[in-house]
């Protein structure tokens, strides 16, 4: 008789400023997440790419590099439509219809459970 494990989601978190990145690790690998983590949205990117159990990305908006967290979820929703998008921002505001489907917005700061909230609600789970 085989057992069935219940596959963790797969969290990817996009965010260049290294304490806020650490802090949203920890708080979604305490809530029982896999996380894998990205400093720009081009390593991000790069991770999409090899990986193909990534159900969930959370992104800040401002990053270096050649795409912002803005663009990173439209290549998401363009190529990897199945994965959800958490986008949080201290400084942009966006609304419902100036995001992707999918696709939710949380102003900085956040509380953690918002974000566990959402994965959940993204997944299905």
């Amino acid at each position: 008789m085989s057992t069935l494990h219940e596959q963790k989601t797969v969290v990817l978190v996009v965010e260049d400023e290294g304490l806020i990145r650490i802090d949203a690790v920890d708080a979604l690998s305490d809530a029982g997440f896999e996380l894998l983590e990205a400093t720009c949205g081009d390593q991000a990117v790069a991770i999409l790419r090899e990986r193909e159990d990534i159900d969930v990305v959370f992104t800040d908006v401002h990053m270096p590099g050649s795409i912002d967290g803005l663009a990173l979820s439209k290549k998401i929703r363009d190529e990897w439509p199945r994965i959800g998008v958490i986008i949080a921002s201290g400084i942009a505001r966006l609304t419902e219809g100036s995001l992707p489907s999918r696709t939710v917005f949380f102003e900085k700061p956040y509380e953690h459970d918002q974000i566990i909230g959402a994965v959940n609600c993204l997944t299905g789970r």
